[in-house]
């Protein structure tokens, strides 16, 4: 998706760090060995306001730090890691707005060779198919990730200003974030038993 990505994006005012997998949990890890993860450590550079003590929001690179996985489990559990990346070492970007989330599609609708949709949700599919009319049998295609879309695609759905949908991540109360990422991401496993066992029957999203 990287290579999609850069292809895509207007370098005008876009650039794209591509990250390998998962990054380092850094709720579990010591600052020595946060600081020897080569894709925390492009982050950081990439970025250029430092972390920890040493940040300078006044030095930062761009004015949006957008994360655009894929829209699966393993990419919301990316997510989460960059999160908590953030939260821990560069709070400042959430508190003053500058974290987004980035929302592609997870549907390409093709009614005829001219005639396409974009559906992010199973509800907006089907309401998308009634529209189209489910008796001309439209193409539908499932996106199980971002590297399925051409350069093309990732621009109109995920990056173009004029029509993506993104999120912006708010730090309403930070003691009760703290807990929330000490629970789901620290190294006791107690605490973070009893959290799903309380919230699993709230659970509206989940993908098996």
């Amino acid at each position: 998706a990287g290579g999609s990505a850069k292809q895509g994006r207007n370098s005008d005012f876009q650039a794209i760090l591509p990250l390998r997998g998962k990054i380092l949990n850094v709720e579990k890890a010591r600052l020595d060995k946060v600081l020897s993860s080569k894709e925390i450590r492009n982050m950081i550079t990439a970025f250029g306001c430092g972390i920890g003590d040493d940040f300078n929001l006044d030095k930062a690179r761009y004015g949006k730090i957008i994360i655009m996985t894929d829209a699966d489990v393993d990419g919301a559990h990316i997510r989460t890691l960059l999160l908590t990346f953030f939260y821990r070492y560069m709070q400042p970007l959430i508190k003053e707005g500058h974290v987004f989330i980035a929302q592609p599609p997870l549907y390409l609708i093709r009614k005829n060779q001219k005639q396409h949709y974009y559906a992010y949700s199973d509800e907006e599919l089907q309401q998308i198919l009634d529209e189209v009319g489910r008796d001309t049998n439209p193409y539908v295609q499932r996106y199980k990730g971002l590297g399925e879309m051409n350069p093309g695609q990732l621009w109109e759905t995920t990056m173009d200003p004029a029509a993506r949908t993104i999120l912006q991540v708010h730090l309403e109360d930070a003691a009760e974030a703290d807990r929330i990422f000490s629970i789901l991401m620290g190294d006791k496993v107690e605490p973070r038993r009893q959290f799903i066992e309380d919230n699993a029957k709230k659970v509206r999203n989940l993908d098996l």
